[in-house]
């Protein structure tokens, strides 16, 4: 029996993952296997995904849209041959891909037979402005794409710029589904079929448009707790520059324990993670910018202050 696919899509820190993690932890008995590709040489949201039965595939150092399309397909190929296999696969992009091409690897006549797209969730955070929403290319690809647009963080916007931001998605794309989706909650119904017999209409897609590198992404480990207070001088110091960040690390402050930092917006929160495992860098923090913006030294410098000595 065909496997469905959900493919989850959205901008850097738009909160794909707090989406994934809802649907995982509310997953009411169906087996759901995650694919989570993240921009980087660390995949954080990997980590930060719980729930899944089925268990989490990790695609890290590329995104799934160009470099890692043989990735994917393998992986897929992999999921279908479990025993027992999934009920469903969930595909979490990163935040740079476009997936109209995504969505070209998967009308592949072999994977299409076992495992077709069934729904594309856009996340979008409620902040955005219709600006935005009209200059950037690639946000605007991403929202063409879905059937349903999510709107994550909406207890950030009063009710006003929530309709405002709405127009601006129906203007763009009329058809699309819009719901609001505090703390990841996007109704099953809009997700998952009815009819698990029905087999999805396969969707069109246009010519292969050359891939433009907008974003770079820059890692920093340490084997060496940080300083809650000197790492909030060091991302002030780099937040203008940063398109997103995030990490996973401990403290000084509360040794043996891992905090999850996030950085989206220039909002950064920090929230309690597990228990550090054994073999890996006490600190990890990946950081993307636009190209040429920074410099892995200009990190390094930064954030090596951060660290206790010890």
């Amino acid at each position: 029996m065909p496997v469905p696919i959900l493919l989850v899509t959205g901008f850097l820190g738009a909160g794909k993952t707090t989406v994934v993690n809802h649907l995982l932890a509310h997953a009411q008995g169906r087996r759901i296997a995650a694919v989570v590709n993240d921009f980087g040489a660390i995949n954080i949201d990997a980590e930060l995904i719980a729930g899944a039965s089925d268990g989490v595939v990790s695609l890290s150092n590329g995104c799934i849209c160009c470099s890692l399309e043989g990735d994917l397909l393998r992986t897929l190929a992999g999921l279908l041959r479990r025993d027992p296999p999934p009920e469903f696969i969930v595909i979490e992009t990163s935040g740079i891909a476009d997936p109209a091409d995504i969505v070209r690897n998967l009308m592949d006549p072999m994977i299409w037979r076992e495992a077709p797209l069934e729904t594309v969730v856009c996340v979008v955070d409620a902040t955005t402005t219709a600006t935005t929403l009209k200059d950037d290319a690639l946000l605007r690809s991403q929202l063409r794409a879905a059937d349903v647009v999510a709107l994550s963080k909406v207890d950030l916007v009063d009710g006003a710029g929530r309709a405002q931001l709405r127009e601006a998605i129906r203007a763009l794309h009329s058809v699309a589904v819009v719901v609001d989706a505090l703390h990841g909650e996007v109704p099953a119904a809009l997700l998952f079929p009815v009819d698990v017999d029905r087999v999805p209409t396969p969707r069109e897609v246009g010519a292969r448009r050359p891939a433009v590198d907008r974003f770079e992404t820059l890692s920093w480990t340490s084997e060496r707790p940080v300083s809650l207070p000197r790492l909030q001088q060091a991302i002030g110091r780099l937040a203008p520059k940063l398109a997103r960040a995030k990490g996973l690390f401990e403290t000084v402050e509360q040794p043996g324990r891992l905090m999850v930092f996030q950085l989206t917006g220039g909002r950064a929160t920090l929230a309690p993670g597990g228990a550090p495992a054994a073999g890996v860098p006490r600190a990890r923090i990946v950081f993307i910018a636009e190209l040429g913006v920074l410099s892995k030294a200009e990190i390094d410098g930064v954030m090596e202050a951060c660290t206790a000595v010890e």
